[in-house]
């Protein structure tokens, strides 16, 4: 794939050296020359330096034979504006943007474009290292990543089944860990709970 990535600091790096690392043809821009100096030795894409919303800098970044565009500046309205203008203008048939507020992403996907939302990412994944005695996974499939995470049986559902939970909003029951090692698949039927089984809940990450 041809990707251009829009905001080289740290999180445009990282996603510029994966990429390139995969084989894709990767182009990062960035204001700021010293940003992009610190990509590392290995890479093979290409920099260019220039303002995100200026179009000819974005033309001559290769905006134009991109098959996808990912803008991850730390600035949301900047990330709303360019994302617009690789969707709209350029007609990037792929367009990720990067917002770090997540009580504005229906903004950003009401405009058509995908969202990754650092926030809520780090939440997920602190909260499960603070409450989960295992560390929560992170699966992803095609745009959607989901994560597992397994949670010790309540003592007022000992004796219970899965049937009796009450997941918190957003929550989906995956399955259940039995007190020996065991797993057990939740496929809709009522899983009988025990002192020292975890139960495994599934989410939705934005």
């Amino acid at each position: 794939m041809n990707i251009l990535i829009v905001g080289g600091g740290l999180l445009g790096r990282k996603i510029a050296e994966t990429l390139d690392a995969q084989g894709h043809s990767v182009a990062i821009m960035d204001e700021s020359e010293d940003n992009l100096s610190q990509l590392h030795e290995d890479f093979q894409g290409v920099t260019a330096v220039g303002f995100p919303m200026d179009m000819s800098a974005l033309g001559e970044a290769g905006i134009e034979g991109c098959d996808a565009v990912a803008v991850v500046t730390g600035d949301d309205n900047l990330n709303i504006t360019v994302g617009q203008m690789a969707k709209n203008v350029f007609g990037v048939p792929k367009v990720v943007a990067r917002i770090s507020d997540p009580d504005r992403e229906s903004i950003f996907q009401r405009e058509g474009l995908l969202t990754a939302c650092p926030t809520n990412m780090a939440a997920d994944k602190l909260s499960s290292a603070i409450t989960a005695p295992l560390e929560a996974k992170q699966v992803t499939f095609g745009e959607a990543t989901v994560s597992l995470q397994a949670r010790p049986v309540e003592k007022k559902m000992v004796g219970r089944t899965t049937a009796q939970l009450e997941p918190a909003h957003g929550d989906g029951l995956f399955g259940v860990i039995k007190s020996s090692g065991g797993f057990r698949l939740y496929c809709g039927d009522a899983l009988p709970l025990e002192a020292g089984d975890l139960v495994v809940y599934s989410r939705l990450i934005d």
